[in-house]
């Protein structure tokens, strides 16, 4: 990969950490769109999965780590996972449909874990759905944080392919 290949992942992943560390909504960051574009477009599966995993832990090194993290990980790494299904045939559409599906997938995860892990809730099934509707207010600006970020994370991938394209990254299975 070209030392400008690497300049645009690198700074991609520092736009990702930083957008959890300025003042923003809950929820309302560039990772869960960078997981997505991670696994989209970086060129082996094995980065896609460990860059966006990487702008997690820089910030996580900042915000601090909680009895949850295991759970946010595994959370981004399906939506990474989900990405894979996306390196062939980007579309409008479904790139858009994939962010709303991405955010669903999310929320069930992590909200599972704040279910199992932080003691707020029984653990019966009421407390779980108690769990998911209280996680609902996040939900909402992760889905708008979603489809904002992935449209500039997909939108500008695409213009800088086509205006500068030693730029990009060639994807590969």
């Amino acid at each position: 990969m070209k030392t400008t290949q690497w300049m645009t992942l690198i700074l991609m992943v520092l736009v990702a950490a930083f957008s959890r560390l300025i003042p923003h909504p809950w929820n309302f960051t560039a990772i869960g769109a960078m997981a997505l574009f991670g696994g989209t477009y970086f060129p082996s599966k094995k980065l896609s999965m460990v860059i966006p995993l990487a702008a997690l832990f820089v910030s996580d090194l900042v915000l601090g780590f909680h009895a949850t993290m295991l759970y946010v990980y595994v959370g981004f790494l399906a939506v990474v996972l989900l990405g894979w299904t996306m390196r062939e045939g980007k579309t409008f559409t479904r790139v858009g449909t994939m962010s709303l599906v991405t955010s669903a997938v999310f929320f069930l995860i992590s909200n599972f874990g704040v279910w199992m892990m932080e003691g707020l809730y029984p653990k019966t099934a009421q407390g779980l759905v108690s769990c998911y509707v209280a996680g609902i207010p996040f939900f909402g600006n992760q889905i708008l944080g979603d489809l904002f970020f992935t449209a500039v994370l997909f939108g500008g991938y695409e213009a800088i392919k086509k205006f500068a394209p030693d730029f990009a990254v060639k994807a590969s299975a």
